[in-house]
């Protein structure tokens, strides 16, 4: 399995950010090919040493690496990530990885 995790800084209008990204982006991004869950942190996100600076964390899930880039070389991918750019004013910071239980 490969993840995709997108956190997303603490934006200028939090409840803005909420509306459009659950109401507009969340459907987009569903859209994308190869998505298998898609799962979102709920309430706050904290440290060990308190609040984080992440208003909310998405983990979106692949089959495996070469599955995460096709689909964002697809026209779906393509459109999620140009959407991000029009809630996220909080800043986003994407990572993407293989994982494997132990």
């Amino acid at each position: 399995m490969a993840r995709l995790v997108v956190m997303y800084g603490t934006p200028k209008d939090p409840g803005a950010f909420d509306t459009y990204y659950f109401a507009t982006h969340v459907p987009i991004a569903k859209q994308i090919p190869g998505l298998r869950k898609y799962e979102v942190s709920r309430g706050a996100i904290a440290t060990p040493a308190g609040p984080a600076r992440f208003h909310l964390i998405a983990t979106l899930h692949f089959d495996d690496l070469p599955a995460v880039a096709a689909a964002f070389a697809s026209p779906q991918g393509q459109a999620a990530a140009a959407d991000v750019a029009k809630f996220a004013t909080g800043g986003v910071e994407m990572m993407f990885f293989d994982s494997r239980e132990i």
